[in-house]
């Protein structure tokens, strides 16, 4: 349809070790928000469908939820991907409605997540690129890499410091994934940008898949 930004395809979960589907642009970068987050422990895609009787109309409506995420504290989300930021009108405001009536009554939470702002978005799509465990400790750098940003240092700066700077580099990008190391995201990420110690987002909470 006209205006609609369709991207169907999958996405390697680097909580799950899994697929996720997704439909949209926007639907894939609210998985790469949610799979970075160090407390989601579970991601699906179109995981219930809710079906009720509008009380003005009469008539029987029905809507899918876009995603489902797990916490590791026991809590659940069901969200939908909007890819505008504005408030929900017509259907997607009566199925809101009820999906938060629904939540609350299993102790889940229902979202409409707003898209993430540009630089934010371009940033989380870039380290996106290193999630895979693949990346973490490659060359054996993965220590070298954490003890070179023991104090907050420029990215390029430090990757060199920690060695071979093409080989530091993935294991830097995947240390800011998950969260070993933090960045201000709201600016482009560069050669400038500041890296801090992290706090090691994700031990203990998930453990890194292997694609089999």
């Amino acid at each position: 349809m006209p205006g609609r930004r369709w991207g169907p395809g999958w996405w390697w979960s680097a909580t799950t070790g899994r697929h996720v589907m997704h439909g949209s642009q926007a639907m894939c970068m609210q998985l790469m928000v949610l799979d970075r987050d160090p407390h989601v422990v579970g991601l699906s895609a179109r995981p219930v469908r809710l079906i009720w009787r509008d009380p003005d109309s009469g008539r029987v409506l029905t809507w899918v939820p876009q995603l489902f995420a797990r916490y590791a504290d026991g809590g659940a989300l069901l969200a939908d991907c909007p890819a505008m930021t504005s408030p929900a009108v017509g259907r997607a405001e009566r199925a809101a409605a009820v999906l938060e009536a629904a939540c609350a009554a299993v102790g889940f939470t229902y979202r409409r997540l707003v898209p993430p702002e540009k630089v934010v978005a371009a940033n989380v799509r870039w380290l996106a690129g290193y999630r895979h465990p693949r990346h973490r400790d490659a060359g054996g750098l993965q220590q070298a890499v954490l003890e070179a940003f023991t104090e907050p240092r420029p990215l390029m700066a430090g990757a060199a410091a920690a060695g071979e700077v093409l080989t530091a580099l993935p294991v830097l990008y995947h240390a800011l994934w998950n969260g070993r190391l933090t960045a201000d995201l709201t600016r482009p990420l560069g050669e400038h940008t500041l890296v801090t110690p992290g706090p090691a987002a994700g031990d203990g909470k998930r453990q890194e898949q292997q694609e089999s």
